[in-house]
């Protein structure tokens, strides 16, 4: 499937989740937390999941709070699969 939106002319069928930034102690890395919401099967009560993940933000642009878009890349470390895509909304300064 060609399209023309993308640069090299293919579609990206990379995951992308939306998270906020809970860390950005290390260099070069945020932790980003996703929540999600699913009813459990048995009881049928909704249910919140938090997943934690270490993202890759190479200019260290991200801080405590924002509101980023992440994707799916190639392992750039042990536990670094994803990657900053596009810092939605700044954290309020304070």
């Amino acid at each position: 499937m060609v399209t023309e939106d993308s640069p090299e002319g293919r579609t990206s069928q990379r995951k992308t989740r939306i998270g906020l930034v809970v860390s950005d102690k290390m260099d070069k890395t945020v932790v980003v937390s996703i929540t999600r919401r699913f009813m459990h099967t048995k009881y049928k009560k909704y249910v919140k999941e938090r997943l934690k993940y270490k993202v890759h933000d190479e200019n260290n642009e991200c801080a405590i709070g924002d509101k980023v878009l992440i994707e799916e890349t190639r392992p750039l470390s042990r536990h670094k699969h994803w990657r900053v895509k596009q810092i939605l909304e700044k954290a309020p300064v304070v």
